[in-house]
């Protein structure tokens, strides 16, 4: 199927996540983060992608690992301007509350944060200037590729009676594992095809842990 970046897709999806019984995480031990998941236009079409970051391999946490621009709340701040915070220091991208279209499940990892996504919509990125103490690599993935048969993946592990969700998308090259990759999944089934699928019981391998 393709995706489109216009009006129809924007309100589709807010529609899709505005009839989402959305589930938060709220345990002692876990600090809260938020990540913006940014709907935008392709470089080089009107495709509707998704912005993705590789982590830097100087940075202390989660080291060369694939995310979500995003990072722990402030003392008084909402999920929502976090997200759109840590959007701005990290892409130097600057978008309204009013282009954020909606909010994905609490999803708790192993190194100890209850992460909320935020859909967010993007009109123009315009040229991105990444912070490089916080990103290495920006990449546009394509809703079609996020659509793919091939997604998701599961892997077995002995940490977890659940098993670590995982997809390998074409143009990453190779496996992108969750938390990101449950994020996505779930931004693919609920805001494009509105679908009621949770992800927070999946593993993350050992090396998402630190």
């Amino acid at each position: 199927m393709q995706f489109l970046h216009d009006h129809g897709l924007r309100a589709s999806i807010s529609e899709n996540i505005s009839r989402f019984d959305r589930r938060e995480i709220d345990e002692d031990g876990l600090r809260r983060a938020a990540v913006a998941l940014v709907v935008a236009r392709g470089d080089y079409n009107d495709s509707a992608h998704v912005l993705l970051t590789l982590r830097p391999l100087t940075i202390k946490r989660h080291a060369n690992q694939y995310a979500l621009p995003g990072g722990r709340l402030e003392e008084g701040e909402s999920v929502v301007e976090a997200a759109l915070r840590e959007l701005e220091e990290e892409l130097r991208l600057t978008l309204p509350q009013s282009d954020v279209l909606g909010v994905l499940d609490d999803y708790p990892t192993r190194s100890g944060f209850a992460i909320t996504p935020v859909v967010v919509w993007c009109e123009e990125t315009g040229r991105l200037d990444p912070d490089p103490d916080e990103v290495a690599l920006i990449f546009h993935i394509p809703c079609e590729e996020l659509d793919g048969e091939g997604i998701p993946l599961f892997m077995e592990t002995e940490h977890s009676e659940h098993p670590i969700l995982y997809s390998e998308l074409p143009v990453l090259g190779h496996r992108m594992f969750s938390p990101t990759a449950s994020i996505l999944y779930q931004f693919r089934e609920v805001a494009l095809r509105g679908n009621d699928t949770r992800v927070a019981h999946y593993s993350q391998p050992e090396f998402a842990w630190k």
